[in-house]
């Protein structure tokens, strides 16, 4: 995908539980650019992982039905969304915790 300022749909998720140590950044990277989606993820203080995913909105719901399911040493006890009109960029990356 290539960047854009109105992509057809952009927003951002927190995904809460055994997130962080478990590779859920690594697998969410690796599944939004098979995705083509652009945007990021990023583990937080509180434990939880944060993801902007923009693009495509067929991509954009397989993206969060993946965040449901996480890999196999994760568990997921919610997974909440909301829109998100900031820029995101030209790809998708691993962000530095916040």
């Amino acid at each position: 995908m290539t960047y854009s300022d109105h992509p057809d749909r952009c927003v951002r998720v927190v995904i809460e539980g055994r997130v962080q140590g478990v590779w859920y950044r690594g697998g969410t990277v690796d599944t939004a650019e098979a995705l083509g989606l652009c945007g990021w993820v990023r583990n937080r203080r509180d434990g939880s992982v944060e993801a902007v995913f923009s693009g495509p909105a067929a991509a954009v719901d397989a993206m969060l039905a993946r965040c449901h399911q996480g890999p196999s040493a994760a568990r997921i006890d919610s997974v909440t969304t909301a829109p998100w009109s900031g820029k995101v960029g030209p790809d998708f990356r691993q962000e530095p915790t916040a």
